[in-house]
C-alpha cells in the first residue's frame, strides 16, 4: 500500500464524510441544491446515508482493499446518478459539483488497483 494511497483515501473520505454529515444536519448550502433538482425530501437521509457508509468504507479499505474498493465503486455510482439529476434538472451551471466529487474518487481507486 502506498503512502499516495492511504493520503489520498483519507482526504477522499473526509470530503465524502463531510458531504454526508452536511447532507444529514440539512445544511442549506447541501439542501438547497436538491430542493432545485427535486430530489424528494425522503430520500434526503439515505443519500446522506450512503455517502457516510461510503466514506467509512473508504478508510476501512486501509485495512481491507476489497471493503475499500467495493465503496469507492460505490461512490462512482452515487456521483454518476448525481450528475444525471443535476442533468436531468438541467442545471448545467452545477454539474460540475458532483464531477469534483468523483475526480479524488476515482483517483483513489486508481491507486488502490496500481498498489
Amino acid at each position: 500500500m502506498s503512502l499516495a494511497y492511504v493520503i489520498v483515501a483519507v482526504l477522499t473520505a473526509a470530503w465524502v464524510g463531510f458531504s454526508g454529515f452536511s447532507l444529514l444536519r440539512r445544511a442549506e448550502f447541501v439542501t438547497q441544491p436538491l430542493v432545485e433538482y427535486g430530489v424528494p425530501r425522503s430520500l434526503w437521509t439515505l443519500l446522506g446515508l450512503a455517502k457516510a457508509a461510503g466514506a467509512l468504507g473508504l478508510l476501512v479499505g486501509l485495512a481491507v482493499p476489497a471493503i475499500g474498493v467495493a465503496a469507492g465503486v460505490a461512490l462512482v455510482l452515487y456521483f454518476l446518478g448525481a450528475v444525471v439529476t443535476v442533468l436531468r434538472a438541467r442545471s448545467y451551471k452545477t454539474v460540475a459539483f458532483p464531477i469534483l466529487y468523483l475526480a479524488p474518487i476515482i483517483a483513489t481507486l486508481s491507486l488502490a488497483y496500481a498498489a
